[in-house]
């Protein structure tokens, strides 16, 4: 690594503000154009978008598949579970398949791949014949989003810098949840079959554009193709900047990189990062986050909610709203502040949500066989309905501006190089793993645990993940992706992160 008096990006830290002035890192930025950076970036997030149409399809799906007329194709309760649930499994192989590509084929052409079995996996389900058909194509869309929420990440945190790069990187969540919600929106006026349809276009749009956009400067360096990094740079930060000076510094880094081994895991610099991200991705799903999305139909007819599509599409628009303005001030006032107060949030909606359950309960359970007496209860119930969509609206909004975009972006940070592509395929397994186990025993917990039991204990994980977010969780806002990897190999006092 470059000494810090002679680095251009990290700039000269240890003499004071007011004797230095603006660093070389400052006055690098100030000259940059973010034009071509945001244009490759539009064309990476039509993953997310494609990935967030697949987690939100099976909403609107699943009670048009119950009802059908086709018996063929007329899910019960437990083939509704795997509707829902087999693309996290989809997902878990596609994190492990991405963390073999992404180093292998490099960061584009990962992701140009990706769109077929997105393509492949909604044609499935458009010419279904029987169960199996509808959830070999949801199978097949979760491993494609299982290689998009790997990639996608990695590739905006290596193009960006760091005065975007919280930004950029939140807007990967910000696309999943505009497409979770085009699914509710476009579930309420089309057919099960036609929704299949729509959630072709994002992938192909990706493939075409994604053709025109370079490959990551980091990735070209570690390949020994200078040149084609050096064209890279000055596509993604305009003419008007000394792109030797960026191009120095990563490939300094790079050039101190060696192959990733077990034994590496023994590294500081290498367990250290991997606990924190796999942790992450836990506390993210076991918050619930997942079972909720998917059954948030269901969950609103057992809140009695009179019109749970509108429900659904009012709680996609609070978390694609509350997920753009976590996006803007996340490189303004940090990862921790987010998370923190993002945990907060989760932790008292679900503790309400559980409340409502179990007032609902109660009130079921203290009944008589007095016609007139269940008529009064079931009118309680419906007046409560607001607190059911209240609470899961806070909750909602409170995953949004934390724990749904911040650890993917966490992720794509806090990796060495060499790792980055073993290490995030590990986190995206974790991730993907848990949400099938939340998601497929979500209806289990219901009944075991009770409504009420189930989404209490959703509320003490968030608890939980608050505390892992003071003690464990660096600051990364601001610092380059280098000064993030030496922070890790333990050349610089935490108080600098």
């Amino acid at each position: 690594m470059p000494s810090e008096e002679s680095s251009p990006l990290l700039g000269t830290r240890h003499e004071p503000a007011e004797i230095q002035g603006p660093s070389p890192l400052d006055i690098y930025l100030s000259r940059v154009r973010n034009r071509n950076l945001y244009l490759a970036t539009f064309a990476t997030v039509l993953g997310p978008l494609s990935f967030g149409f697949v987690l939100g399809y099976s909403s609107p799906a699943i009670p048009a598949l119950k009802k059908s007329i086709n018996p063929n194709l007329r899910l019960d309760d437990n083939q509704a579970s795997w509707f829902g649930s087999v693309v996290t499994l989809g997902a878990a192989a596609g994190g492990i398949l991405g963390g073999y590509v992404v180093d292998k084929i490099g960061r584009k052409l990962s992701l140009m791949l990706c769109s077929i079995p997105y393509v492949i996996g909604f044609t499935t389900i458009i010419a279904a014949q029987n169960i199996g058909m509808l959830l070999t194509g949801r199978l097949l869309n979760g491993v494609a989003s299982g290689v998009t929420s790997l990639v996608v990440p990695i590739y905006i945190s290596e193009v960006a810098h760091s005065k975007v790069r919280g930004m950029l990187g939140s807007c990967v969540q910000l696309m999943v949840v505009t497409g979770i919600l085009g699914a509710y929106v476009a579930g309420m006026v089309l057919e099960w079959h036609w929704l299949a349809v729509l959630g072709c276009i994002p992938p192909c749009f990706m493939l075409g554009i994604m053709a025109f956009m370079p490959e990551t400067p980091r990735f070209l360096l570690c390949q020994n193709m200078r040149a084609e990094a050096i064209a890279a740079l000055q596509f993604l930060r305009g003419p008007l900047v000394d792109h030797e000076w960026e191009c120095s510094e990563i490939e300094a880094n790079a050039g101190e990189q060696q192959g990733l081994g077990i034994a590496e895991f023994k590294n500081p610099a290498i367990y250290k990062p991997f606990l924190i991200g796999v942790t992450m991705m836990i506390f993210q799903q076991v918050s619930g986050i997942n079972a909720i999305m998917f059954y948030a139909e269901t969950i609103f007819e057992e809140a009695n909610f009179k019109n749970s599509s509108a429900a659904s599409v009012i709680v996609g628009s609070i978390q694609v709203f509350f997920t753009a303005v976590a996006a803007l001030f996340i490189d303004k006032v940090g990862r921790k502040i987010l998370l923190v107060v993002s945990g907060t949030i989760m932790a008292a909606s679900a503790a309400v949500f559980g409340i409502y359950f179990y007032i609902t309960a109660e009130s079921l359970s203290n009944s008589s066989h007095i016609n007139s007496l269940n008529v009064a209860l079931v009118e309680e119930e419906h007046s409560l309905s607001w607190l059911a969509v209240l609470s899961l609206g806070l909750f909602i909004m409170g995953f949004a501006l934390g724990w749904g975009p911040i650890p993917w972006l966490v992720m794509s940070e806090i990796f060495p190089l060499r790792a980055r592509g073993a290490a995030s395929g590990a986190c995206v397994l974790t991730n993907w793993f848990m949400a099938f186990l939340v998601t497929k025993e979500f209806h289990d917990f219901m009944v075991i645990l009770t409504p009420y039991g189930t989404f209490w204990l959703f509320s003490a994980a968030c608890l939980l993940s608050v505390l892992f977010t003071v003690f464990c969780i660096l600051e990364t806002k601001g610092k380059t992706l280098e000064e993030i990897e030496t922070y890790f190999q333990g050349l610089h006092q935490p108080s600098t992160i």
